[in-house]
């Protein structure tokens, strides 16, 4: 359901999607997507087979991302990543890390909140002083969430795969932190390094035979 903000009768100039992505993983930060559009912009013609970026593959989520750079560069679309660390995940939670770079996103698309109209998904929710509405499964519901989700989705993988380079051993580049049984047996094997949230794993390492 939306907000109360969202029923109140303003004109829209823009609209804007919201979505994170990296809420689950042992390592690596947080990433929320911000996508702004000019209202009317058709975001599914325009991005044609754009979806929810769990359900598409790799390289289609590649593929629409570089379109949603061209029309920036365009200067038709604009979109905002922003990354909460490990260190902030442990030191103030998942939640606030996340409602603080959906407040970072958004006020950097649109620092005023006259004329925006913000749709975001799940249980997210931008600074209370935006017109809002906060849509359950809105990224495979709406294309400009669905949108905002890839956004996230490949800047958090672009940059997992980065950081395997510099930490080797764990395969951030095919599971990107997630808790898979590969990344398990890494745990066990080499321990936590810098970019584990440590929030996040209980292992008892001492209990290990070998």
């Amino acid at each position: 359901m939306g907000q109360e903000e969202f029923g109140r009768q303003a004109p829209v100039n823009y609209i804007i999607g919201v979505d994170e992505a990296g809420r689950g993983p042992l390592a690596g930060p947080v990433a929320v997507g911000v996508v702004m559009v000019a209202d009317g912009f058709d975001v599914a013609k325009e991005f044609p087979g754009v979806a929810d970026s769990k359900i598409l593959s790799e390289e289609k989520r590649e593929k629409l991302f570089e379109m949603l750079v061209g029309r920036q560069v365009r200067g038709d679309a604009r979109f905002s990543v922003q990354f909460a660390s490990h260190t902030a995940i442990d030191i103030q939670g998942i939640v606030p890390s996340v409602r603080s770079c959906v407040a970072r996103g958004v006020r950097e698309l649109a620092p005023l909140p006259e004329g925006i109209s913000i749709y975001l998904d799940g249980l997210l929710r931008a600074p209370k002083n935006y017109m809002q509405e906060t849509i359950i499964d809105g990224d495979a519901l709406v294309p400009i969430i669905s949108l905002a989700s890839i956004a996230a989705k490949v800047s958090r993988d672009r940059h997992m795969k980065e950081l395997a380079k510099q930490y080797p051993l764990y395969g951030f580049e095919k599971h990107k932190g997630y808790g898979t049984d590969f990344h398990y047996k890494k745990l066990r094997e080499f321990g936590l390094c810098e970019i584990h949230r440590k929030s996040y794993i209980h292992i008892d390492f001492t209990s290990q035979s070998d």
